[in-house]
């Protein structure tokens, strides 16, 4: 059974439209990885930093245009759970970017096939 040639450029087409889209989608997921890795990089060295203090140092954080004191272990389990919650959005990222490489990579694959087959012909 063979396809036309028209339908044959339609769907190479609309293959190559769905690999641009998922290298556009791969390129942005490994920008926001790159971001979230930064993310977790502050919020581990800055509880590193902060688990030289003594436990009785004064501590402000940041709310709006004022600043508020924060215990020392508060501010450590609040950047301990910061950093689980990025580490597992970056697993996710990583999941997503597989499943797009892997979705342009048989794309590919399937372009370059359907091209070998007709030229066979």
């Amino acid at each position: 059974m063979s396809i036309s040639n028209e339908a044959l450029q339609k769907l190479v087409r609309e293959i190559e439209s769905q690999a641009a889209a998922a290298q556009q989608q791969i390129s942005l997921v490994r920008t926001q990885t790159a971001s979230k890795q930064r993310e977790m990089r502050l919020a581990q060295l800055t509880r590193s930093e902060i688990a030289a203090l003594p436990s009785d140092t004064a501590i402000y954080e940041g709310v709006g245009k004022m600043f508020v004191a924060i215990p020392v272990p508060t501010l450590q389990d609040k950047l301990g759970s910061q950093i689980k919650g990025i580490e597992t959005e970056v697993e996710a990222m990583g999941k997503r970017l597989h499943y797009l490489e892997t979705t342009a990579k048989n794309s590919q694959d399937h372009i370059e096939k359907m091209l070998r087959g007709s030229g066979q012909q």
